[in-house]
C-alpha cells in the first residue's frame, strides 16, 4: 500500500535541499516498473523541468536523497500530444525515452487525473517522438513503442551493416574479447549480445557492462543487453543502462532484445522477456512493424 513520505535529508544535503526548496517545492510520487524506479513530478504548470540535472543526481541518491533510477517530469503536451515526458537519469544525463518510465508515467497521469478505475490512453511526446501507452482498467499497461531503428548511422553506431542494412551479430572487441552484437535503437541506442548462460559470463556482467556502455563504437554511449535464449518465445536478459548502470528492468531494452532475436533467427516475434525485476510481454507486429510492450507499473509512495 502507498504510504505518505517526506524524505529526511542529512546535514550533508541540507544546503542543497534548502536551495531547492527556495526555488520550488513540488509534491512527487515514487513509482516502479519491475523494480526500475522513478520519481514522478506533475510539471504541467512550468515549461521546463523544475529541477536541474545536478539536482536530479542528488534527489536520486539512494543514501542522501529520495532514491531512484531517474526523475520523470510530466509537462504540458506539445505537437498535439496530451503530455510531454522529460527524464533525467540518476547521473544527470537525459535519455530520449524510457520504456519502464513511460509505463510509470501513464499510471501517474491516470492517478492525478482521478481516473484510476478507467481504461485510459495517452499520447505522450518524448525526445524519441510520440509514444502511446494504454492503461487497462485492471492496471496493466500496453505501450505502442513505435518502429525499431536499424540503420547503424541512426542508432547511432560506428559498426557497419551485416544483414539487410542492419548491424546484426556485428563483431566488436570489448575487454580484449570478440563479441557479436546487434545494434538497435528504440529512440535510444542498444547493443544486444546473446550468451549461453548469463550467470557464467566471462568477463562477468558487472565488468563488461560499463565497458560496452562507453565503447567507442557507440558515440552517444549505449544501453548494453546480454541475453540468454530459453526458447524461441522466452528470453532472459540483464541490462547495463546508459547513465544508470545495472537496473532491474529496461523496457526499451526488452524491445531491442526481441528485435535482435528475430533478426538473428533466435526468437519469434512474440516473446516473454524475463528481467531481474520480472517479465514483460513484447510483440514485434509484422503488420505495422511496431513493437508493443505490456507490463506493470505501481505506485510506491508519495511525498
Amino acid at each position: 500500500p502507498a504510504v505518505s513520505f517526506r524524505p529526511i535529508h542529512t546535514f550533508k544535503q541540507k544546503d542543497l535541499f534548502l536551495r531547492m526548496s527556495a526555488e520550488v517545492e513540488k509534491s512527487f510520487a515514487k513509482y516502479q516498473g519491475l523494480g526500475n524506479d522513478f520519481i514522478l513530478i506533475d510539471n504541467t504548470l512550468l515549461k521546463n523541468p523544475c529541477y536541474s540535472p545536478q539536482q536530479a543526481i542528488q534527489i536520486c541518491d539512494r543514501n542522501f536523497g529520495i532514491g531512484g533510477d531517474g526523475i520523470i517530469f510530466a509537462l504540458k503536451g506539445i505537437n498535439s500530444c496530451d503530455y510531454t515526458m522529460r527524464i533525467y537519469n540518476s547521473d544527470g544525463s537525459e535519455p530520449q525515452m524510457c520504456g519502464n518510465g513511460i509505463r510509470c508515467m501513464a499510471k501517474f497521469l491516470q492517478s492525478i487525473e482521478g481516473r484510476s478505475k478507467e481504461e485510459v490512453q495517452y499520447k505522450i511526446w518524448t525526445n524519441a517522438g510520440v509514444i502511446i501507452p494504454i492503461v487497462s482498467a485492471e492496471g496493466s499497461i500496453t505501450v505502442d513503442m513505435g518502429q525499431p531503428i536499424l540503420n547503424p548511422k541512426e542508432v547511432p553506431t560506428l559498426l557497419g551493416p551485416t544483414i539487410n542494412g542492419a548491424a546484426v551479430d556485428a563483431e566488436i572487441i570489448v575487454a580484449n574479447k570478440i563479441y557479436k552484437t546487434t545494434a538497435v535503437s528504440m529512440g535510444n541506442p542498444h547493443s544486444v549480445v546473446f550468451v549461453d548462460d548469463l550467470e557464467k559470463m566471462s568477463p562477468p556482467f558487472a565488468t563488461v557492462g560499463p565497458l560496452f556502455e562507453s565503447n567507442e563504437a557507440f558515440p552517444q554511449r549505449v544501453n548494453a543487453e546480454f541475453v540468454q535464449v530459453l526458447s524461441r518465445n522466452h528470453l532472459k536478459m540483464k541490462v547495463w543502462e546508459r547513465g544508470a548502470g545495472p537496473t532491474l528492468a529496461c523496457g526499451t531494452g526488452a524491445c531491442a532484445v526481441v528485435v535482435a532475436g528475430v533478426l538473428s533467427n533466435r526468437s519469434d516475434r512474440d516473446c516473454i522477456v524475463s528481467l531481474p525485476g520480472g517479465d514483460l510481454q513484447i510483440k514485434w507486429d509484422v503488420k505495422d512493424n511496431k513493437i508493443y510492450m505490456t507490463g506493470p507499473a505501481e505506485e510506491v509512495f508519495k511525498g
